[in-house]
């Protein structure tokens, strides 16, 4: 790992961790969370913010010049890097007081996520990842699972919850794919989702219309992790398109013609 990885993914556990550390505290707090709608079933609360000036406090204080792309802030232009942040994912999960929600952060250089981290607070669990230097989960070396078979497979997925304009494609892939796998789960956490796939406690996720802060981190870490992360054509455009596909490589391929079947018509 070059130095500059190394300064990049040191700032990205650390932000992360800062992030889930406000989480934390305000979860079993009796404050209100001020809970306001920025669009159809997309929440924000003060916890949201307040993670994300933590965040940003400190990307501001070691990296003066970088640019920052977060969820609930103005995009700041820079130089060299940009920071994709994304301070409370699984805010719906959050709200309800469900405990599964996480912090992530990821450097971008040149258009491709270099560094990422993702810090599930409540079960102090912090997925890292730097690109071509593999993927841990506190510091322990993680990955994907050894999945062969589609018909063997535990899957996650996300509802388009945010447009209901892509739901009947959504719904024949998960009719698809309920019939294709053994198992079928939907947790709320697009940044979680992805690590445990990089983990492999579930052998693969699918989603539409995602915002890339929500897996900037948890990409990088899927592929670090020995997996496969591809957009609906079979190509890198998740990040742009919000649509991806990752999974270990043995079952990517059939996991993809369902998707794309369901999708594409193809």
């Amino acid at each position: 790992m070059n130095l500059s990885r190394r300064a990049l993914l040191a700032t990205a556990v650390e932000s992360a961790r800062l992030g889930g550390e406000v989480l934390r505290r305000n979860f079993a707090s009796s404050e209100p969370l001020g809970v306001a709608n920025k669009g159809k079933n997309d929440f924000v609360t003060r916890v949201d913010r307040e993670a994300e000036e933590r965040i940003i406090s400190l990307l501001r204080t070691r990296h003066p010049s970088h640019a920052i792309l977060a969820e609930e802030s103005a995009a700041e232009p820079g130089m060299e890097v940009e920071w994709i942040i994304d301070p409370l994912d699984g805010t719906t999960n959050y709200i309800h007081r469900y405990p599964f929600f996480a912090t992530s952060v990821a450097a971008r250089m040149e258009g491709e996520v270099v560094a990422g981290a993702v810090y599930d607070p409540m079960k102090d669990e912090l997925f890292a990842a730097s690109k071509g230097e593999g993927a841990t989960l506190n510091g322990s070396p993680i990955g994907v699972s050894a999945c062969a078979d589609l018909s063997q497979s535990l899957l996650v997925t996300g509802f388009p919850f945010r447009s209901l304009s892509k739901l009947p494609e959504f719904l024949a892939s998960l009719d698809r794919l309920i019939r294709a796998a053994a198992g079928i789960r939907r947790d709320g956490s697009a940044s979680l989702d992805c690590c445990y796939v990089a983990c492999g406690r579930l052998d693969g996720f699918w989603e539409c219309d995602l915002s890339a802060w929500d897996i900037a981190a948890g990409t990088l870490l899927v592929e670090e992790a020995g997996g496969i992360v591809t957009d609906f054509q079979g190509k890198r455009g998740f990040l742009d398109s919000g649509n991806l596909v990752a999974s270990p490589p043995r079952i990517h391929a059939p996991f993809m013609g369902e998707v794309q079947q369901a999708f594409l018509g193809k």
